[in-house]
């Protein structure tokens, strides 16, 4: 495993050791993988007998994994892995450097900065309710969870993130060092049985991070309020907003479906929204192409994942590349069935969703209005989720 590979760019056998430490970390990642494959499905909310989920009226718990049920000791764990900067390679940066709470988990940025000093193609994604989504990232076509999707933060490189391949050896040694660390781990793990049980390992920290990443759960904005009885949660331009977001006319629910407010929800769909069209072709600038780069298909070029539209007053700026910057531009593009279409070429590739409307100054604004009504602040103020450093 991870834990007992040798750091240093030396020659081992013929092959750069670097090669050699990517070989084993992937190697050990694919076996995550085949656990995951053999899990025969996901299974909703289990918990350990000392556990109770704490949810927002009406919100089930996420389905999980049935190998790493939650409880209060792995879940106070991968919190704290989860602000610590010592996961990362450098050791300056953390989960939450790019997916900060009271931003609804996302870091306010246009797009998000490697701890290389890289900047990326895409904005940070927010991780509300993100348990709950059968894909992660942007355009992402396979199924994972959570436990899996940690390998592309911390061991991927392209693009580079935490950059933690090549550094294994002295993360795990500095969390092995500490004693809250340490009783956590065991008490997490140690009564699994088996020759890994209570072993500090790249493993674990997954299973920690991803328990602490299902209570990420955001359901209690002034909308939520106002659809479980209370009619007088939302103002009046915010239920005429509703009405408009769910009309034939907007078309806005089709692919931002309630309560979720997104369509990547079991069945995943990829939308091209039109946004860019540089060749006539519907190509987008530079070498991101969205799920294309994925599935290599032409027709795949400029679909991404709908992100959900929970706390997006606060989740600017907006799109895959955080190309837009506010919520009335939002509008602007859609209302014009893309931005390309606005700037006078249309995307031949945009999805027949993304067909275009009028609206008026003021259901503009009354839309925004049932927009901001989604923002959740017991969520983004919510303790639990907080540095506990």
């Amino acid at each position: 495993m991870l834990s007992q590979m040798a750091t240093g760019f030396g020659v081992a056998h013929g092959r750069p050791r670097r090669t050699l430490l990517r070989q084993t970390a992937w190697a050990w990642l694919h076996g995550i993988a085949l656990v995951v494959t053999a899990f025969a499905g996901l299974t909703p909310g289990a918990a350990a007998k000392d556990f109770t989920w704490r949810l927002p009226a009406g919100m089930a718990p996420p389905p999980m994994p049935v190998n790493n049920p939650m409880s209060p000791a792995k879940i106070e764990l991968g919190r704290r892995l989860f602000f610590d900067i010592r996961l990362s390679g450098p050791g300056y940066m953390a989960c939450a450097t790019c997916h900060k709470p009271e931003l609804a988990f996302t870091d306010g940025r246009k797009v998000a900065i490697g701890v290389t000093g890289q900047r990326h193609t895409r904005n940070s994604p927010t991780l509300t309710n993100v348990a709950y989504l059968s894909r992660f990232g942007w355009a992402q076509p396979k199924r994972e969870v959570l436990e899996v999707q940690l390998r592309r933060p911390m061991f991927g490189e392209n693009p580079v993130e935490m950059g933690t391949l090549g550094h294994e050896v002295p993360v795990l040694t500095h969390i092995r060092s500490n004693s809250i660390y340490r009783q956590l781990f065991e008490t997490s793990f140690g009564d699994e049985g088996g020759t890994a049980a209570g072993v500090i390992s790249f493993e674990n920290i997954g299973r920690a991070i991803a328990a602490f990443q299902r209570t990420i759960v955001s359901g209690d904005a002034a909308y939520d309020r106002f659809a479980n009885g209370d009619k007088t949660a939302l103002s009046a331009a915010a239920q005429r907003g509703l009405r408009l977001f769910t009309s034939a006319r907007l078309n806005c629910s089709t692919c931002h479906v309630p309560p979720f407010f997104t369509d990547a929800i079991g069945d995943v769909h990829f939308h091209n929204t039109g946004l860019y069209n540089v060749d006539g072709a519907g190509r987008l600038p530079g070498t991101d192409q969205g799920l294309a780069n994925e599935t290599n298909m032409p027709a795949d070029i400029g679909r991404f994942r709908t992100p959900t539209l929970r706390n997006i007053k606060v989740t600017a700026p907006y799109m895959h590349d955080g190309s837009i910057t506010s919520l009335r531009q939002v509008i602007d593009h859609y209302a014009a069935g893309g931005r390309a279409a606005l700037h006078g070429k249309p995307s031949p590739l945009r999805s027949p969703l993304v067909r275009g409307f009028r609206i008026s100054a003021n259901e503009r604004q009354d839309l925004i209005a049932f927009l901001e009504s989604l923002t959740d602040t017991t969520f983004l103020a919510d303790p639990r989720f907080r540095s506990p450093y």
